[in-house]
């Protein structure tokens, strides 16, 4: 499927991949393992760590009509990148 076309579809699909997750919800693809790892949203199944992740695109599309989570998963992508950029600086402080 092509994922530049997935928000012009009249029905989505009823699993989502993670570029398609991200494009739905607003987010980029590498901010959607963020989100997982804070329990914010789930795979469905027991995908293996490095295994292909899927979303219900039920779940997805009330996550992105609910503006408290949304504002609840930027308020952690945020904090996230904070604590990511103050690791970055003790690493050169250090060396």
């Amino acid at each position: 499927m092509n994922e530049k076309s997935i928000l012009l579809l009249s029905r989505l699909p009823a699993r989502l991949d993670m570029n398609q997750t991200a494009e739905i919800l607003g987010f980029l693809p590498y901010e959607i393992p963020v989100l997982m790892s804070s329990g914010l949203i789930k795979p469905l199944g027991r995908p293996a760590p490095n295994g292909h992740k899927y979303f219900c695109a039920d779940e997805i599309l009330d996550l992105a009509h609910d503006r408290a989570w949304l504002d609840k998963a930027t308020r952690t992508l945020i904090k996230h990148r904070h604590e990511k950029k103050l690791r970055e600086t003790e690493c050169k402080t250090v060396a």
